[in-house]
């Protein structure tokens, strides 16, 4: 007798429905089966669908019909694919014209579902362009996110906020481009610091025409798309010219201005002389994780790089990963011209097509074996193995932290998730809980929350107080959308700033939730505050102290100082919101152009507080019956 595979081993299974009930058919086979029956045989994206509703899988197909079949026999599948089948009860169909439709689409559900069995691109923030508006006679040149609606020529991407900065610094030296908003433009009558420390040309006072800011505009589109050569040869002529006439100052501020491009020139680590516009994008992959390093080639300078890490199986294939990668990666991009690869795809002529699709015009997808191209691919793959290499000796380090904490703690296993909570106030006022999150590959900063205090019928300062309303909106939330405690989002332990009365608080909120799977602890601070001799508090144990070099230790006052840092900088940031607001924003019928005549015409919200409502009348744009009111808002009383 053969014996059954592991496949076979995890399956579950129900009578079919048409009797026979000596056979017994996988329900989620059963399922699959049941939508091949009106399934149409075109291209289209497919989505697998477990009991409570849940995207487990969205996968593309040139055809529907024969794709969905192959997961009809589950003794062909291997053991995660045939877990995913047997959580499978319902599937979902969208048809398009083309393989390439059917792929962009897949990789749109991928980003917004999240689906558990797909390689997964976690972090995706868009990336930040450089922006020549078109919108005004003189264009201003600033850093822009988001949508590209506004009228203007983009440049980038950059790899972050910081390349882009560098690079503002360097055409403001280099070219005098105005950085300043239209409003202020407009409100100028006489040059501002730039000028004078010669990053501006000043055309909002005259400094520079209509025409001499529009050469020095193109000159920032040539040396923004590669052509800064020429630019610098013009300009040393100008200089050598301004020279010889004795134009000392002219020549300076000409030999300035080359300086600037030149120092960016040489910082460039690629040698993309032969490549004017690309993309290169290498994957490593070593000890079941991969990392993506993208390097932004344009106008032959490096924009810089960004390293991923892909969420994916044990088993799944560089080609699989890389294809899933750039699927999602240009989702909310537009690909550059040419696309560099460390590693071959499976079906580049359906990528090729999407991406060409997603751009508007062609796009190409090459991965070189010889050359400059191949070089530079090289660079961007040692970059991508040496980034990996230290995110797993940092996980490394980490995973053996947790362990211990989980020794230390008597706790199950090493936590997967700790959340961090902690309070800020002055005396009560402006009142903020704050909550931190920490796992095996360091501080998780997108799942950061802040909390702003709303029960008001507490004393103020009540710091107990604030640490149960904080818990017990989180934690109530966390069972209204998880019950079940499946999900990603529950915490394996929560550490708290405090004592044995913030303990005390915390038991109270999840006994009265209903919640004991959760290990909590409070973290005292030691005699006059000092580092190293903190106190823990855990239920049902004595109070106990780590030794002074323990690195657990170490590890929980990093994450202590992190929920303290946290807290105390949303605390600022809503108390520095409440000092910008004037009395002025309460009142009805008094907007911006209002608010700004009355502070110029008195000079600050108290003077208008005291204004008699005649003096109010006489201030532009405020009628007899507005006067009244805002004379009203200030003297309830009469």
């Amino acid at each position: 007798m053969p014996e059954m595979s592991d496949a076979q081993n995890i399956t579950e299974t129900a009578e079919p429905s048409g009797g026979g009930g000596d056979v017994k058919v996988n329900v989620g086979v059963a399922a699959i089966r049941a939508a091949l029956k009106t399934l149409p045989g075109g291209p289209g994206v497919y989505r697998m669908i477990d009991a409570d509703g849940q995207v487990l899988y969205v996968g593309k197909a040139k055809s529907l019909k024969k794709r969905v079949a192959s997961y009809s026999n589950l003794n062909r599948q291997s053991i995660r694919i045939a877990r995913m089948i047997n959580r499978t009860r319902s599937m979902e169909f969208v048809t398009t014209h083309t393989e390439a439709e059917a792929l962009l689409l897949e990789a749109n559900l991928i980003k917004r579902l999240a689906p558990h069995y797909n390689i997964l691109l976690r972090d995706d923030k868009s990336f930040p362009y450089i922006l020549v508006t078109g919108d005004h006679d003189f264009p201003q040149v600033l850093k822009y996110r988001g949508a590209r609606n506004r009228k203007g020529e983009y440049f980038g991407p950059f790899a972050s906020a910081g390349a882009v900065n560098q690079s503002l610094a360097v055409l403001q030296r280099a070219f005098l481009l105005r950085t300043c908003t239209d409003s202020v433009f407009d409100a100028r009558t006489r040059p501002c610091l730039l000028f004078q420390i010669k990053r501006c040309a000043a055309p909002c006072v005259g400094g520079a025409g209509r025409d001499e800011y529009g050469e020095l505009v193109d000159q920032a589109r040539q040396f923004l798309t590669g052509k800064s050569k020429a630019i610098q040869q013009r300009l040393a002529g100008q200089m050598q010219a301004a020279s010889d006439g004795l134009d000392f100052e002219k020549a300076a501020i000409l030999r300035d201005r080359i300086r600037a491009m030149t120092s960016i020139q040489a910082r460039q680590d690629i040698n993309a002389a032969n490549v004017g516009e690309a993309d290169l994008v290498a994957l490593h992959i070593a000890g079941g994780q991969a990392c993506i390093q993208v390097f932004f080639i344009r106008g032959g300078s490096n924009y810089g790089n960004r390293a991923y890490y892909p969420a994916h199986a044990a088993d799944a294939e560089p080609a699989q990963i890389m294809e899933a990668f750039l699927g999602q990666f240009y989702s909310n991009k537009v690909p550059p011209r040419l696309i560099l690869l460390s590693h071959k795809l499976t079906e580049p002529v359906v990528m090729t097509a999407a991406l060409g699709e997603r751009a508007g015009r062609r796009v190409r997808i090459e991965t070189p074996t010889r050359g400059a191209k191949r070089g530079m691919v090289g660079l961007a793959l040692v970059n991508a193995e040496q980034a990996l290499g230290r995110r797993l000796v940092e996980s490394a380090s980490q995973r053996r932290l947790l362990e211990k904490l989980a020794e230390r703690f008597e706790l199950d296993g090493p936590p997967e998730r700790i959340e961090v909570y902690d309070n800020s106030h002055i005396s009560g006022t402006n009142a903020v809980g704050a909550m931190i999150v920490a796992g095996p590959e360091g501080m998780v900063k997108n799942a950061y929350r802040k909390f702003n205090i709303k029960n008001t019928a507490m004393t103020p300062g009540d710091d107990y107080a604030m640490m149960c309303e904080v818990l017990t909106r989180r934690f109530a939330r966390a069972l209204d959308e998880d019950p079940e405690h499946q999900g990603t989002g529950w915490p394996d332990l929560v550490l708290i700033d405090g004592g044995a009365g913030h303990l005390s608080a915390a038991e109270q909120v999840f006994a009265e939730l209903g919640i004991s799977d959760v290990a909590f602890c409070a973290i005292a601070k030691g005699p006059d505050r000092d580092a190293g001799r903190e106190k823990f508090h855990l239920p049902g144990r004595n109070a106990f102290r780590l030794d002074s070099r323990d690195p657990v230790l170490y590890f929980l006052q990093r994450l202590r100082d992190e929920a303290h840092r946290f807290a105390i900088g949303t605390h600022r940031s809503r108390r520095a919101k409440q000092v910008e607001r004037s009395p002025l924003d309460e009142i009805q019928g008094v907007g911006g152009a209002r608010k700004k005549a009355l502070l110029h015409h008195f000079g600050s919200a108290r003077a208008v507080a005291q204004a008699g409502a005649a003096d109010l009348e006489a201030v532009d744009g405020i009628s007899k019956a507005l006067a009244g009111r805002i004379y009203g808002w200030f003297h309830p009383d009469e």
